[in-house]
């Protein structure tokens, strides 16, 4: 089972090795998508995590023991594209190769199970055309 969610870190709990333990204690793969952490400052995580279903409760409910905020996260990429010109800007931003543009049409694709939700598109775009919403 693999789970997208955003960790919240308060100040106490950043220079703690939690996201060591969950691999070590609960067997739980854990992919960093998205990383805003300092130690002595809080900060956020975007990870996917990936194990089976009672490890990863074991391991989210660890996470909350230890005063770290577990969210849900489910993130939709839109763009208006009737607006689109394909220029390419945002596929070279997009990093993970969410978005892609290329032969034989040449036209903007995107494959939203590629995507991190890391906004970099939004950012890229000269027209603005990007939005993300994220759902809990």
């Amino acid at each position: 089972m693999i789970k997208k969610v955003v960790l919240s870190f308060p100040v106490d709990a950043t220079d703690r090795s939690l996201t060591y333990d969950l691999v070590k204690l609960y067997d739980i793969k854990i992919n960093i998508l998205k990383a805003e952490i300092q130690a002595g400052k809080s900060g956020n995580l975007l990870v996917e995590l990936e194990a089976g279903e009672d490890m990863l409760n074991q391991g989210i409910a660890y996470l909350k023991e230890n005063g770290v905020s577990v969210s849900p996260v489910s993130s939709k990429v839109s763009f208006d594209e009737s607006l689109c010109i394909d220029c390419g800007n945002c596929v070279s931003a997009c990093f993970s190769h969410a978005l892609t543009i290329g032969a034989p049409d040449w036209k903007l694709h995107f494959n939203p199970e590629k995507c991190i939700a890391c906004k970099l598109c939004l950012k890229a775009c000269p027209l603005k055309l990007f939005r993300i919403e994220f759902a809990e």
